[in-house]
């Protein structure tokens, strides 16, 4: 695996979720962005604005989208090129 070009940050929670993320996908890859950079995407407790107030580590978060969302995500990351670098906090 290469080291990343360039990273993108995203913050998922109120005015990001996976299908607005994934919707950016072609659009990183067409500036060169290798990687996205993203905020925990793991439930987090009800009304978190970061997502680093994480309540359940094996369940990503329903208010981004849960893991259909994300897989929709992922399947859009690997269409454009791009892969996650996914920050969390234990």
């Amino acid at each position: 695996m290469s080291p990343p070009r360039a990273t993108y940050r995203l913050q998922f929670r109120e005015h990001l979720d996976f299908a607005g993320a994934a919707r950016l996908m072609p659009y990183l890859a067409w500036l060169g962005v290798s990687h996205a950079y993203a905020s925990p995407l793991q439930a987090a407790r009800p009304g978190s604005t970061h997502g680093y107030d994480g309540i359940d580590f094996g369940v990503m978060d329903p208010a981004i989208g849960g893991m259909e969302g994300f897989r929709a995500f992922a399947e859009a990351m690997r269409t454009a090129g791009l892969r996650l670098l996914l920050d969390i906090v234990p």
